[in-house]
């Protein structure tokens, strides 16, 4: 195996990454639109991962192409009433709202009102080492002010309501954690500091400003800054040890602010996706600035825009930034070469929505033209090698040459005696194929008695299998 196989396979099992992302930012192949997807596809995807993952509620909107091919609510609103969730039903977005603030940045520094370049100094000159930091520096998470919301729950000083300028003088009045530009590091106090800024430039109060210079030109009907409750909105419910959800206290008043307090909705945020890629609310060149990684000092890539997550690996550019408050998660994922996206909103703060969304983004990735294989169909030649595999006994016929070798009879002994005892192999499932040294690979998924499972099938155009590795996952 080669060692960017090796590195490959490491990945995919660390990270989480799909195969499809591993195996073709390692090979080369010509990429492709993705398959139309469907609406009935992706609820039955999405109704099972709220059953197995036990949400109170979930919302999820689908676009492909610049059409939205869904949007709708699962579960319920507020738990022990009948209030499901509808796609009108709005939830926190946390820092999802950070594309905002930055994107409301950029429209000020577009009509010169201000600079990035600007030092902090310019507008708050008591702040830590206020020269030395720019407004982008900001943005991009690199100033070094400490971050006073690194926990994922509200503690005791959260309780209370604070002012956005109480909040920045106490954590941004510290010593740096690092040098400015050095060091990556999420802070939310840089966001505060910047909605502050866009405040005192505009003359305006931050969500006003948003309302009136992004959420209303980008169709956005269903979304508020800091909203007052309403029936509207969805009730937020944390858990604590795997315990029942029990309803969530929010962040005392004050505290999610620039960084975080936005409630919106997932067709809404499909609304301001499609804007942004096609330039209506941003210019080109601001654009570029929102999407484009920090380097660092030392030349290393930050892997994040202005309040954008960048991944430039893969078979496409991939934007996404996820958020948390009290009671809710939050994804908004971005593939703007195909203007596709998936946007997700769960009101309960422990929603592990990771994985669903790693599949709904995967049917939408541009696809790689996959060599046609004689024979069997991929999921069928997976189950077809699975179930000798459990017999110890394969047909050698179906082999290349190099995996015949490989695959001695010690081994073939080896992996039939384990997956005996684990328990039978249940639920083979492809997740996708791609091409690799003019090779088919299919990544399957499947249980090995209460063990989940997956493997990588390499097979050439006549039909023969030249790898079949299995893992954990």
């Amino acid at each position: 195996m080669s060692l960017s196989r090796i590195r490959c396979r490491s990945l995919m099992l660390a990270l989480g990454a799909t195969v499809a992302t591993c195996a073709v930012s390692l090979g080369s192949a010509r990429a492709q639109a993705a398959p139309s997807v469907s609406a009935m596809e992706l609820d039955s995807i999405i109704r099972k991962a709220v059953a197995d993952k036990q949400l109170v509620g979930l919302s999820v909107g689908v676009m492909q192409n610049g059409t939205i091919v869904l949007a709708k609510g699962y579960g319920l609103r507020t738990l022990g009433a009948s209030d499901s969730v509808t796609a009108e039903t709005m939830f926190g977005i946390g820092s999802v709202t950070k594309q905002f603030t930055c994107s409301a940045l950029l429209l000020l520094n577009e009509e010169s009102k201000l600079s990035l370049r600007d030092p902090v100094s310019k507008y708050m000159p008591k702040l830590t080492r206020a020269r030395d930091i720019t407004l982008l520096d900001l943005g991009q998470h690199v100033s070094g002010y400490r971050d006073y919301y690194p926990l994922d729950f509200v503690d005791r000083e959260m309780q209370k309501a604070a002012t956005d300028d109480a909040i920045i003088a106490e954590y941004a009045m510290r010593p740096l954690d690092f040098e400015p530009g050095t060091r990556w590091s999420y802070s939310n106090t840089n966001f505060l500091i910047l909605g502050r800024v866009i405040e005192r430039v505009s003359g305006q109060p931050f969500g006003a400003f948003l309302s009136r210079r992004i959420f209303k030109p980008a169709g956005m009907t269903h979304t508020a800054y800091d909203p007052p409750q309403s029936a509207a909105m969805a009730r937020g419910y944390t858990s604590f040890g795997l315990a029942s959800p029990v309803a969530a206290e929010p962040e005392g008043k004050g505290w999610a602010g620039a960084a975080g307090a936005i409630w919106s909705t997932p067709s809404d945020l499909l609304a301001w996706d499609r804007a942004l890629v096609d330039h209506k609310i941003l210019s080109k060149a601001s654009y570029q600035t929102l999407t484009s990684a920090r380097r660092l000092s030392d030349g290393r890539s930050t892997g994040y825009g202005c309040g954008e997550g960048v991944n430039d690996r893969g078979q496409a550019i991939v934007l996404s930034h996820g958020g948390a408050v009290s009671g809710f998660v939050a994804q908004n994922t971005v593939i703007p070469s195909t203007r596709s996206a998936v946007v997700m909103l769960a009101n309960t703060d422990f929603a592990a929505v990771g994985s669903l969304n790693a599949e709904l983004v995967a049917k939408l990735m541009p696809r790689v033209d996959v060599p046609v294989v004689r024979g069997l169909a991929a999921l069928d030649a997976g189950k077809a090698f699975l179930a000798q595999l459990e017999k110890g006994a394969v047909d050698r016929s179906t082999l290349g040459e190099d995996f015949d070798a490989y695959l001695t009879a010690d081994k073939l002994a080896a992996a039939g005696a384990a997956l005996h005892q684990m328990g039978a192999v249940s639920g083979v499932r492809l997740v996708q194929t791609v091409e690799r040294g003019g090779m088919e690979v299919a990544a399957l998924q499947f249980a090995v008695g209460t063990t989940n499972a997956s493997a990588l099938m390499y097979r050439t155009p006549d039909g023969k299998i030249q790898e079949f590795l299995l893992s954990r996952r």
